[in-house]
């Protein structure tokens, strides 16, 4: 069956949008999560992909030319399939009893609900689908946190429909069709495989058992990962109800303790609550948060009750009785669960070794001081780090490459990752054709990209596209550590802390200041020789700043 693709609303602005490029032409087959076209809307250029399998039948939008939002863009389906009623019937814009599906788009903030076709079943007219739509490259689920709607409601086009977690950050879910809220498939906090049915809309009164029915039946058979995620999901809701973390013990049992700091004594909260408490005159220590970890977050506001604080704030802070054993159980986040299965992958999947070299840092000291003693500049070791590796990089490209399965793919454009602790694990920011940056240039991105990363404000464009990663622990006094790679990437480095000791200088013993780094590669694509290469290089432009400018 013929699927009609529109253009989606990607922005709360957005009135009409611009096929800036195609990448597929009529007659191409198409698979799920391929890139169709590049679209242009108020904001920014966005990568558009296929939802579905089939072969590309139509186009409807030249290149370069504005449609308004919902303007039929292309029609997929089978090979020689006739289409002919389908562009009658949309010729004038107007939408007829197919269903239609909107590819799933990298964008934050403009998630657009998708409808899609089940083909075991009669979709009554005006009934649309909406699935739990791809919203990072890395998803495989999402956790519906909080429905604005319910069912009975009327939604426009462009409202808000429900907030979604994924593994990277909790993004606004609006509609993309005008209708009435006919079923919700997926409960507040409950995790669901990405193309599962979350909510069907119609005109209002239609039946759509049979649709809920065939829904069912399809997750049943093992037609999607439906099933297999379903027996792993936990209901955050039912595991946070208490708002408290669940205590186990051998012995009897020790009221849990919610804690809303982290180890450095910083105040767990996210950006949203912490506003809301200002607002509200709510003292920050009176709070105990229910999410992650002890998260204050933007419910722990709206349902605080100073009369419960005192007791709450009583039974929480109870000390561990002495010779009891305890622990406490949290649900893993969206991010987490993402980090356990993407590392367990790499580990397992690449054939990891390391290589590790001493770099004397006494030039580089003194360089950064010069720097930073130009008014309004301020450059750290790790922008210097990374520009160093951006330069090496250029001069060993097999280092910069990808494994891709059955070819290594040498990449002639350098994106460095900097890998960002942030709250809830870890997120990977890129810095874009960094050997074509100034370390001025370098370190502003990277203070940018650090702060959005932990204020969960990064674009999914911020974090794809790397193909070199950068891992620093010496902030933290860590010598030496490896890293594991981030597949499909064929190296990363780690960057321990620089450290005073004797060094061996024109044959006398003399202070100096070192730093080891450690180069994971990936046999695969990655020989020893080839590693070893890249930090001599690195270490040549490290020990001697100024070759970085040449």
């Amino acid at each position: 069956m013929a699927e009609i693709v529109r253009m989606p609303k990607l922005s709360d602005t957005m009135t009409d949008g611009v096929v800036a490029k195609w990448h597929k032409k009529v007659g191409d087959k198409v698979k799920s999560g391929e890139l169709l076209a590049d679209i242009e809307t108020d904001k920014a250029t966005m990568e558009f992909e296929s939802f579905q399998d089939g072969i590309l039948l139509h186009i409807g939008v030249e290149q370069g030319k504005a449609v308004p939002v919902d303007s039929v863009l292309a029609i997929l389906g089978k090979e020689g399939e006739d289409i002919s009623a389908l562009l009658k019937g949309n010729s004038g814009g107007t939408s007829t009893s197919s269903v239609t599906t909107t590819p799933e788009v990298k964008t934050q903030n403009a998630a657009a609900p998708v409808a899609s076709t089940i083909t075991e079943v009669k979709i009554p007219t005006g009934v649309e689908i909406v699935r739990m739509p791809k919203l990072s490259d890395t998803m495989t689920d999402g956790v519906v946190a909080k429905w604005h709607k319910k069912v009975g409601d009327k939604v426009k086009s462009g409202e808000l429909l429900a907030d979604i977690e994924t593994d990277k950050a909790t993004m606004e879910f609006e509609s993309f069709q005008d209708g009435v809220i006919l079923h919700i498939g997926a409960e507040t906090g409950k995790s669901v495989p990405v193309d599962s049915i979350i909510a069907i809309l119609g005109k209002g009164g239609e039946d759509v058992s049979g649709i809920i029915a065939a829904e069912t039946l399809r997750q049943a058979q093992g037609t999607s990962s439906a099933t297999k995620n379903t027996s792993n999901s936990v209901s955050e809701k039912e595991e946070v109800k208490t708002n408290s973390a669940e205590t186990k013990t051998a012995q009897p049992v020790v009221a849990a303790q919610t804690h809303t700091t982290n180890d450095s004594g910083r105040m767990k909260i996210s950006p949203l609550a912490k506003k809301l408490a200002q607002e509200k005159g709510i003292a920050l220590n009176a709070l105990h948060g229910s999410g992650d970890g002890g998260r204050i977050v933007k419910r722990d506001i709206e349902t605080y009750n100073p009369a419960l604080a005192v007791t709450k704030t009583v039974s929480t802070t109870t000390a561990p009785a002495l010779g009891v054993e305890s622990f406490t159980d949290e649900p893993a986040s969206q991010m987490r669960k993402v980090i356990a299965r993407r590392l367990l992958e790499s580990k397992n999947g690449a054939p990891h070794f390391y290589l590790t070299i001493e770099v004397d840092m006494d030039n580089a000291m003194a360089s950064r001081v010069a720097i930073n003693n130009i008014p309004d500049t301020k450059i750290s070791f790790n922008d210097m780090v990374l520009k160093a590796c951006a330069m090496a990089l250029r001069k060993h490209p097999r280092v910069n490459s990808s494994w891709m399965g059955d070819k290594i793919r040498i990449n002639h454009h350098i994106h460095i990752g900097v890998a960002v602790a942030v709250e809830d694990g870890l997120l990977v920011p890129v810095v874009r054709f960094a050997d074509q940056l100034s370390l001025t240039t370098i370190s502003a991105q990277v203070k940018d990209l650090g702060k959005r990363a932990k204020d969960k404000k990064l674009q999914p464009a911020d974090w794809e596209g790397n193909t070199f990663t950068i891992s620093n622990l010496g902030m933290f006094g860590i010598d030496e550590f490896t890293s594991i790679i981030n597949s499909p990437e064929s190296c990363i480095l780690s960057v321990g802390a620089i450290k005073q000791v004797p060094v061996v200088k024109n044959n006398q013993v003399v202070p100096g200041n070192v730093m080891k780094v450690t180069l994971a590669c990936d046999h695969r694509s990655v020989d020893g020789a080839t590693g070893a290469a890249f930090l001599q290089t690195l270490k040549q432009m490290l020990e001697n700043p100024v070759t970085m400018l040449a």
